[in-house]
């Protein structure tokens, strides 16, 4: 009795981690993706998908970037900063690249006003004053 149940446990302990690593590759390699219409069905399997690109991984600091600098050249500076500071608050992903951000809104503060002391009245202690060395860089 005792070298049958042995037997059994040497054959689960071969075939069960085979088995979960066949299934768990199976499961990866269909992945159900979004489509447009509710009848396609498209199916991207994990050897056939591309890289994401940088465009689409910079998507939302760029649209965040260009609102702003929208904004700074219908109002002031000073709305433009608020609003990256509660954007950099409400999504802490986009804090990497809140610097950069902010040194345009000063390029751009320069443009609009034409001298860097009535642009850097608008100055704010946002992202470490880049808005201040964008201002500085476009003297």
């Amino acid at each position: 009795m005792n070298s049958a149940a042995r037997r059994i446990g040497r054959t689960l302990a071969l075939v069960l981690p085979v088995v979960l690593v066949l299934s768990g590759t199976l499961a990866v390699t269909a992945v159900p993706w979004a489509s447009s219409t509710a009848t396609d069905s498209q199916v991207l399997t994990a050897a056939a998908g591309k890289a994401v690109t940088k465009t689409a991984a910079r998507a939302p600091e760029e649209a965040l970037r260009k609102r702003l600098l929208v904004e700074l050249q219908e109002k002031d500076p000073g709305v433009a900063l608020t609003h990256l500071q509660e954007a950099t608050t409400k999504r802490p992903s986009l804090a990497k690249h809140c610097v950069s951000i902010a040194r345009d809104l000063g390029r751009a503060a320069v443009a609009k006003y034409g001298a860097a002391h009535r642009a850097q009245a608008f100055s704010r202690p946002v992202c470490d004053t880049s808005f201040a060395t964008g201002v500085a860089a476009a003297q």
